[in-house]
């Protein structure tokens, strides 16, 4: 643990030029959900500065994402997040839904970044440099906390979501494809923040969820 989490903010240092550039770090949350948002957040780190236990936001607990995202953000010179809705992810397809949310976190960082690691291989449409990193929620500090802010927001949103559209259970599985989302679908059907242009919710339109 000791060891990735140094190789984080050592990637970072590397590229922000011993803090001469201002480094940002792009992540999202929920592409794979059946419902709910997909949100993206940018994050800005202090030059020089460590957060112990900061990692990908999949290998914590949410208590811990909660605390980091606090420390995150009370340390952090800027930061946006962005969420874009499912109705937007049918029109335009989750991957260019996901882009827009994260070309939109950055546009809210002020000063405008020199450099930003996007989480992934594909890039937003960004006026400042970008770096894609596959697997960057682990090789880079700045891509590590926009993960965790990024997931805390889009949990939030969907605890949030479960008062509205109560039986889906959206405060536990977030919208993801567990046993009782399944579950639910087939007594309730599906509700304003399905995605219906994947293909459970497809197969459940044509009457076989299961299959």
């Amino acid at each position: 643990m000791a060891g990735r989490h140094q190789a984080l903010f050592a990637h970072d240092r590397e590229c922000s030029r011993d803090g001469e550039l201002v480094l940002a770090g792009v992540d999202e949350a929920g592409r794979g959900a059946w419902a709910g948002p997909v949100v993206a957040a940018a994050v800005v780190l202090p030059p020089a500065w460590e957060l112990p236990g900061l990692d990908d936001s999949k290998r914590l607990t949410p208590a811990r994402r909660e605390e980091l995202l606090h420390l995150i953000l009370a340390s952090a010179p800027s930061w946006g997040a962005c969420a874009v809705s499912a109705r937007r992810i049918e029109k335009v397809n989750i991957l260019q839904a996901t882009l827009e949310a994260m070309s939109r976190s950055v546009a809210r960082l002020r000063p405008a970044p020199g450099l930003v690691l996007v989480d992934g291989n594909r890039a937003p449409d960004l006026s400042a440099p970008c770096t894609t990193l596959v697997g960057g929620d682990h090789r880079s500090a700045c891509i590590a906390a926009a993960s965790i802010v990024a997931k805390v927001l889009r949990d939030r949103i969907m605890v949030a979501w479960d008062r509205h559209y109560p039986g889906y259970g959206f405060a536990g599985h977030k919208g993801y494809g567990a046993a009782g989302h399944r579950q639910a679908l087939e007594v309730l059907g599906p509700c304003l923040l399905h995605r219906m242009t994947y293909q459970p919710l497809v197969r459940l339109d044509q009457g076989n969820l299961f299959d």
